[in-house]
């Protein structure tokens, strides 16, 4: 899907005073990266290391896991389209709703698919792959039976997508799986948590043998110079830039706690910093223009979804400040 995600405000001639719709970071990125990509600007004169090989050294010191089980990409996007051609031709399940690119990777590289709602998880089909973003975006509902699923299922891969791991208390990375199961595959974002989207940075984690196999489909040089100088910046200072989450998840409940007041929504229940919400009475694309054209606030709006309906809408929570902008502008809105 080349449109239609959040954080789409360059498309408005609208200025956009708070943007909603994008689940990275409100806080923007860590003090002192600015200078230290800065001071590494001559590395944009070289070709950068073919497969970043010197950050999965360090992610391998951080981890405390062999080298050989990492594998470094430009997001979590390009990872998503590995996977789906080392496996091209897979009966695959997506466990929905869920973010578009692993249905738009996987039908580019002759999957047979089947779309599993989270609801129905009790029980999975036969599958030879299975997609599930944990916790999930667009929902932040998080899933809490892996390891029965990878000793239930040990002839189906699950892909397992931790963009969003470090923005809720309620469930770990299920990175201590890997040791134990070879039909585990994790991918990992750097650039929710840092607030680095535009530089694109992700790494897969699995067993030697998994990285070996989506090795054969990975093209050279897809990580840029100063990527790579992020990702070492982001382990250099590890312990000092971590989010104020527990901070950003009570604001989260007083943003939602004020939103569920409102009349004409339903707020759903999430455990990460974002949540779905439904519009009672018209759809989200006319919430999304009423608050983008009369506040200059953008929201996502989750119609596209699949498992979603029109009504669907998703807001990641920003300031205090921010969030009571939002909440006076709903007061305003004829729903």
């Amino acid at each position: 899907m080349l449109q239609g995600h959040g954080d789409d405000g360059y498309q408005y001639e609208k200025p956009i005073l708070a943007d909603f719709s994008t689940n990275v970071w409100y806080g923007g990125e860590p003090a002192g990266l600015q200078a230290y990509l800065f001071d590494r600007w001559s590395s944009i004169n070289r070709y950068p290391e073919v497969l970043a090989e010197s950050l999965i050294e360090r992610l391998s010191v951080h981890h405390q896991q062999a080298p050989t089980q990492f594998l470094v990409n430009s997001g979590t996007t390009e990872s998503i389209y590995l996977v789906a051609q080392a496996f091209a031709g897979s009966r695959t399940t997506i466990v929905i709703p869920a973010f578009a690119e692993y249905e738009d990777a996987t039908r580019m590289h002759g999957h047979t698919l089947t779309f599993l709602p989270w609801e129905q998880t009790d029980a999975l089909p036969e599958s030879d792959l299975v997609f599930i973003c944990n916790p999930n975006n667009p929902t932040g509902a998080v899933f809490q039976k892996l390891d029965y699923w990878l000793r239930t299922y040990p002839q189906t891969v699950f892909v397992v997508d931790e963009a969003f791991i470090d923005f809720t208390r309620a469930i770990d990375s299920c990175e201590s799986l890997i040791a134990s199961y070879g039909n585990l595959i994790i991918l990992r974002s750097l650039t929710k948590t840092y607030a680095i989207p535009g530089l694109r940075l992700g790494y897969v984690m699995a067993q030697k043998t998994g990285i070996e196999r989506l090795k054969r489909y990975k093209q050279p040089w897809t990580v840029n110079a100063l990527a790579l100088a992020a990702g070492h910046f982001i382990f250099e200072q590890f312990d000092a830039i971590q989010l104020p989450l527990d901070q950003l998840l009570i604001d989260k409940e007083k943003l939602v706690t004020a939103l569920r007041t409102h009349s004409g929504l339903r707020i759903h229940d999430s455990h990460t910093h974002f949540f779905l919400g439904e519009t009672l009475n018209r759809t989200a694309a006319e919430l999304k223009r009423y608050l983008l054209e009369s506040h200059g606030l953008l929201i996502r709006d989750a119609s596209n979804f699949r498992g979603l309906s029109p009504r669907h809408f998703r807001i990641a929570t920003r300031t205090p400040e921010e969030n009571q902008w939002l909440l006076n502008a709903l007061q305003t809105w004829p729903c």
